[in-house]
């Protein structure tokens, strides 16, 4: 599965959802799941906003070896999953490839409707869609704010996403068994912000 996270200038939100789930897909073993992200407004070429970077790391990924890239329509075609962080970026990406509309998703929403539907595949999500009263609450871009403000971003990314990802890795068993050390782990809460956070 190849996933494509979207938001506004590529910078912080879309890249932490991207690392982290690069990061799951390695701890897993999970050869067959990617990830790659885009901005609608994106800042090309520019690396991953700092406190975004010490996000990513603090929750158990790496934010090296990064470059914003604007969205193309065939990123979304591409794309088993497109994601974005807000219902106006997720419509933007579905009115660009049409055909791909039933595969697009904000974030939250994908992660509510796989909590609710016991959805473990992009079907299943597309199917529980209009089914269920979901979370539509978008995540807003933090960027330009302190530290803690993204830290709290990071978070809600997290809180979604992992989830996700484990409900989708149900539809097929896991190539190896691998105990997650950090991902699971609050950025805020979980001690990490002390030592990431100030650098």
């Amino acid at each position: 599965m190849h996933v494509l996270f979207l938001c506004s200038g590529n910078v912080c939100r879309s890249p932490i959802a991207e690392r982290l789930t690069r990061a799951f897909a390695v701890e897993h073993g999970r050869t067959d799941l990617t990830a790659e992200s885009a901005g609608v407004r994106a800042l090309v070429g520019f690396p991953i906003e700092p406190f975004a970077a010490d996000v990513i790391e603090g929750l158990g990924a790496s934010a090296s070896l990064f470059k914003a890239r604007r969205l193309r329509p065939d990123m979304i075609e591409h794309a088993d999953l497109v994601l974005g962080m807000t219902e106006r970026i997720r419509d933007h990406a579905a009115d660009l490839v049409p055909d791909a509309a039933h595969r697009v998703f904000t974030l939250r929403e994908a992660s509510s409707l796989a909590a609710r539907a016991d959805a473990t595949t992009v079907a299943g999500l597309a199917g529980a869609r209009g089914r269920y009263s979901i979370d539509h609450e978008d995540i807003a871009d933090p960027v330009g704010l302190k530290s803690e403000a993204v830290a709290r971003v990071g978070d809600r990314i997290a809180d979604a996403l992992l989830p996700l990802l484990h409900a989708l890795a149900q539809s097929e068993p896991l190539h190896t068994p691998v105990v997650e050390p950090r991902l699971t782990r609050s950025f805020v809460s979980g001690g990490c912000y002390a030592s990431a956070g100030n650098r």
